[in-house]
């Protein structure tokens, strides 16, 4: 039985990495519908055309997660048009690598914005309507790092340790109602989050070599071992494989 054929899911974080890779293989998987929900407008348009012209159905939608407002919108919007919403896979983050020492309350803002309140903002606008409705799952990205300490990404992981806490507090809370929570905790992924990250007060070429050297794995095989996760409905989905 294929769990995702005919289904609505929003995906934020979609233009890159896992999210991209989420999106592609739902549409795959025959999903009615993907929205491809990111702050960068044109990556998510790529990825949406790239689902579109492999046979899924998907749509583009530009996203700032750390906005409540704009998240409720993307939510409210896609029920109206598909009169429901399967899943919510909070996907969108930013990696940040230093000590604590050298940061300072902007560098805490920026990750808590982005990393917590945006998982936050996602999981709230998409549990008022499946609670509703009677019926959904909700996928929230989190990290190793949210299970174990991880040092030089002290801030980091303080967002992942919450992501994992919301997750398993809120899926006891809507059992009963017929709401889904699940949260993935990958290790290393290829996706090119390193790339992206904030250093701060080390080398960004230094703190890449390192991590890199540590095994990744493949962001295709990650994902694929995500959707079993989610369609077994496992609380804490943790063996995304290294290769």
């Amino acid at each position: 039985m294929n769990h995702f054929e005919s289904k609505v899911a929003i995906v934020t974080g979609g233009a890159s990495g896992i999210g991209r890779a989420l999106c592609e293989e739902l549409g795959r998987r025959g999903a009615s519908m993907v929205a491809v929900a990111d702050i960068n407008s044109d990556g998510a348009k790529q990825v949406a055309s790239s689902v579109t012209a492999a046979g899924g159905l998907a749509r583009e939608a530009q996203l700032d997660v750390s906005r409540a407002d704009h998240v409720q919108k993307l939510v409210a919007e896609t029920v109206s048009e598909h009169g429901r919403l399967d899943y919510m896979f909070n996907n969108a983050g930013i990696a940040m690598c230093g000590e604590v020492r050298d940061m300072d309350v902007k560098h805490w803002q920026r990750i808590v914005d982005i990393n917590l309140w945006g998982v936050i903002h996602g999981t709230t606008a998409a549990y008022r309507v499946m609670t509703r409705q009677g019926f959904g799952h909700i996928v929230n990205t989190a990290s190793l790092g949210g299970l174990i300490p991880e040092p030089m990404a002290t801030a980091y992981v303080t967002t992942k340790h919450a992501v994992v806490g919301l997750s398993t507090s809120l899926r006891a809370e809507g059992a009963e109602l017929g709401v889904k929570v699940s949260v993935v905790c990958p290790g290393f992924v290829k996706t090119g989050a390193l790339d992206t990250a904030t250093y701060i007060g080390v080398k960004r070429e230094d703190a890449i070599s390192e991590m890199s050297g540590m095994g990744m794995a493949d962001v295709t095989k990650c994902v694929r071992v995500i959707l079993r996760g989610v369609e077994r409905n496992r609380a804490i989905i943790t063996d995304t494989g290294v290769t």
